[in-house]
């Protein structure tokens, strides 16, 4: 019996070193200086080569305006990947929906019906909406447009719950919003060194964010740009897979341990 209460002592002891602080696992840690971080400038995205537009005019006379409007296809092998990270609908020789857009090719130009070329690497949005109006404003009386990020996406590879593509919705997301879509970082990822590495323009770039300190509202990689690769890094104490095998062997271990113990307090008690 005493072989056994050693034993105990003994898993009780690595069961504490192997147990992660609060402290290492919180987001924003300290305190929040809300008159600092209280004003938010979200930034608009740019246009980047590969970018996939969805833009909709409108005018005074919808028969002038569809032809610059490009009309739902349908692809025989087609499938989409979901904020979860995992691919829906869409299967071998199955006609799905395809969404329509104009895609902004690698000399920076989108190509539309009666324009041509028209160079949109660059712009924002806004600046889109203003360079068409000048283009349709001769053609069309009222002009106005609807534009969209169709492949407005962002992949997050390394110690997170779910690895994978995400595509979002809009056109706006920060990095904590991503990083629960993917599940949260593991009890492994490194929080103080997140890094992100973003492509455009024919350039990389490679920054680190520290997610557990409020200092990350201002930095220039909360928001995320379309295409941005999160890497969450492991803690070099993650344990290696034999270890983990031992450490889960010992759990096992203690548990029938423990149960033995209470089997033989209870029998020394009714005797």
């Amino acid at each position: 019996m005493k072989i056994i209460f050693r034993l105990l002592i003994v898993f009780s002891i690595v069961g504490l070193f192997s147990c992660k602080t609060q402290k290492q696992v919180q987001y924003l840690q300290g305190s929040i200086d809300t008159t600092k971080f209280s004003q938010v400038k979200i930034p608009e995205p740019v246009i980047q080569r590969d970018d996939l537009l969805g833009i909709t005019v409108y005018s005074d006379n919808p028969e002038a305006t569809a032809i610059y409007n490009q009309q739902m296809v349908t692809s025989p092998t087609s499938s989409a990947v979901s904020t979860t990270g995992s691919s829906v609908g869409g299967f071998m020789g199955a006609a799905a929906p395809t969404m329509p857009g104009y895609l902004v090719d690698q000399d920076g130009d989108i190509h539309m019906q009666s324009l041509g070329a028209l160079h949109v690497e660059g712009l924002t949005k806004s600046q889109l909406g203003a360079l068409l109006k000048e283009k349709l404003s001769p053609f069309l009386k009222n002009v106005y447009f609807n534009i969209r990020f169709l492949n407005f996406k962002i992949t997050v590879l390394g110690e997170v719950g779910k690895q994978g593509v995400y595509t979002i919705p809009g056109d706006r997301v920060n990095i904590l919003e991503v990083l629960g879509m993917a599940g949260d970082l593991t009890i492994y990822g490194m929080k103080d060194s997140v890094m992100v590495i973003r492509e455009g323009s024919g350039k990389r770039e490679f920054g680190r964010v520290d997610v557990s300190s409020p200092d990350l509202f201002v930095s220039p990689y909360y928001y995320l740009k379309q295409n941005d690769i999160i890497l969450v890094k492991s803690n070099p104490k993650k344990p290696t897979v034999s270890e983990q095998v031992t450490t889960r062997n010992l759990a096992i271990i203690a548990t029938i341990a423990t149960i033995i113990t209470s089997v033989g307090v209870l029998i020394s008690l009714f005797k």
